[in-house]
């Protein structure tokens, strides 16, 4: 169990230290309605440097919208440190789409275009970043980016920094507890928010995030799975299949390396 207060002061020391060292000015975040976004947020704005906080809505679900609203003006009024800008990518991604042949009942196309919303947002994220001299803030707990692999390469995937990574999602609402976001964020259900609905993360893994914190400290021992429940031991294949599929997401790049004896 975290130490909350220690854990606070430790990442925004982090982040300082961390901007310090890039010679960057601030911080850019895309604030989605969650508590990762809404966590990683207020760490950076306790760091006091400028953070700018962007919602890029793209048929975004009305509930999201007005949760990440909430959280935005309730940080606005405790640090004059966070700005924001509201971005609707919406005219965007639909130029897109008359660019492609899409079929939406396809579901491996469906899934193509609810990363291609991350993607997009992740250009603008860096659009910010660079004209500011910001860095882009990841919101990623450590599920998501080191379990099950559940983001978009290259989309909410493409960050400068990892401030809550080494989390897990119970660490994430503990902080988030301590620091006092609202109430709507801490109980609503998490959502990746890519498809225009309220689908949840659980809807789509088929596992909440403290089966699935459990099934990562399970994998990573070597007992035995017999005296496992039928339901752990779903949980522990849905947790190992997709560690297993989305390997590509958390190992580097492949790199061909050329042999000293072929460069001559």
């Amino acid at each position: 169990m975290i130490n909350s207060e220690k854990t606070v002061i430790h990442i925004v020391n982090w982040l300082k230290q961390y901007a310090e060292k890039a010679h960057a000015k601030g911080f850019v975040i895309g604030v989605s309605g969650g508590i990762d976004s809404a966590v990683t947020s207020s760490l950076a704005a306790l760091t006091k440097l400028p953070v700018l906080c962007l919602e890029m809505s793209i048929y975004q679900d009305i509930n999201q919208v007005n949760r990440g609203h909430k959280h935005i003006k309730q940080l606005k009024t405790k640090f004059d440190n966070v700005t924001n800008l509201q971005t609707d990518l919406t005219p965007i991604f639909d130029s897109f789409l008359k660019t492609l042949s899409t079929d939406k009942n396809n579901q491996k196309e469906a899934l193509a275009l609810a990363n291609l919303r991350a993607r997009m947002r992740m250009t603008t994220l860096y659009y910010h970043a660079q004209k500011n001299s910001f860095l882009v803030v990841g919101t990623g707990n450590k599920i998501e980016d080191f379990g099950v692999g559940f983001y978009t390469k290259y989309g909410d995937g493409g960050v400068d920094i990892s401030p809550i990574a080494d989390l897990t999602k119970t660490e994430v609402y503990m902080l988030g507890e301590f620091l006092g976001i609202n109430n709507d964020i801490m109980v609503a259900p998490p959502t990746d928010g890519l498809w225009g609905d309220e689908r949840t993360d659980e809807d789509q893994i088929g596992a909440t995030y403290p089966e699935l914190e459990w099934a990562m400290a399970f994998a990573n021992t070597n007992s035995a799975e017999t005296n496992l429940t039928n339901r752990q031991k779903k949980v522990l294949t849905i947790y190992k299949k997709l560690n297993t599929a989305n390997q590509h997401k958390m190992k580097p790049i492949p790199v061909c390396i050329i042999p000293d004896e072929i460069r001559g």
